[in-house]
């Protein structure tokens, strides 16, 4: 049986990814059915895969900003496993102080947990942000920036990943083995504990697959074009000028031409980002100084 509920799942969520849910539904009918009749389960574990292959097919549609939260903190706990976190409350309270700033002209000024800026002790040039408000930013990347309004540049664009969706999307296209979980919920109460615990193995993996589409492959050329688009806005919105951007991009051009580490692995598009920039943000003015923010700027960040 074990086999052919493995099986059984593969099919689901290929299904679930090519077909949608009304294939989903009639698909598991028939595999279920296929199924009592050979023997492999009794009629009621087919009606408890059936409701919660419902359930799944509705799940991919109607992600809850709990279950982005979740998912969320997952992905950024395994992140923090590898990347240390720095701690150092002066520098992590002025970022979370700054990016719960931005966040408040975003598209999403609300999460279900919080927003939450995290300082990575490491110096490769990096940042991360995993769905539900995550965003985990590198003593390395924080060493590009300026001044403020770079620092507010680099918040604003992984802000605009996370009111995009990007990570969710990425959930979905990597493995639908978090599709499981949801199964588990309902086939649990029939199958034994052992399947119960091979499908939150799947899970498990399915969070790992995310992160490593994050460490290893970056969100994709399309959702950084998108999230420098969402910083430019945000940026305007709240007072700080866009060129921090074209500047930070500027910069860390140049310090990446001998570091392929992190950011320098994950983004291979730096000089077609520099010019699509240059282009949105159109003419402005240089950043002229500003004595508040240099200060606040300089004193919170003095020992990254």
């Amino acid at each position: 049986m074990k086999a052919w509920v493995m099986m059984s799942g593969c099919v689901l969520g290929v299904v679930a990814v090519l077909a949608g849910c009304k294939a989903l539904d009639v698909a598991t009918q028939v595999g279920t059915s296929a199924a009592v009749a050979a023997g492999a389960i009794n009629p009621q574990q087919a009606q408890s895969i059936q409701r919660s292959t419902s359930a799944l097919g509705k799940a991919f549609e109607n992600m809850t900003p709990e279950h982005e939260y979740y998912i969320g903190r997952s992905v950024a706990a395994t992140i923090l496993s590898t990347y240390k976190v720095f701690d150092q409350a002066a520098a992590t309270q002025y970022l979370n102080t700054l990016g719960a700033a931005l966040a408040m002209v975003s598209e999403k000024p609300e999460t279900f947990g919080g927003w939450h800026f995290v300082i990575m002790d490491t110096d490769e040039i990096n940042a991360f942000a995993a769905p539900g408000g995550f965003i985990l930013i590198s003593r390395g990347m924080l060493r590009c920036c300026r001044n403020e309004d770079e620092l507010a540049a680099v918040l604003a664009h992984e802000i605009g990943h996370v009111q995009r969706e990007h990570g969710l999307k990425a959930i979905k296209k990597s493995r639908w083995t978090s599709a499981f979980t949801i199964m588990a919920s309902e086939a649990g109460k029939s199958l034994g504990g052992q399947q119960l615990a091979e499908l939150t193995t799947l899970f498990e993996g399915s969070i790992s697959d995310v992160t490593q589409t994050l460490v290893n492959g970056g969100y994709g050329r399309s959702s950084e074009r998108e999230a420098d688009a969402d910083a430019i806005v945000i940026l305007r919105r709240i007072g700080y000028n866009p060129e921090g951007l074209f500047n930070l991009l500027a910069e860390m051009d140049k310090r990446l031409e001998k570091d392929t580490r992190g950011f320098g692995k994950t983004h291979p598009d730096r000089k077609d980002r520099l010019k699509d920039n240059r282009k949105a943000i159109g003419a402005q003015a240089p950043i002229a100084p500003h004595p508040a923010r240099d200060a606040r700027f300089k004193t919170a960040l003095s020992g990254i």
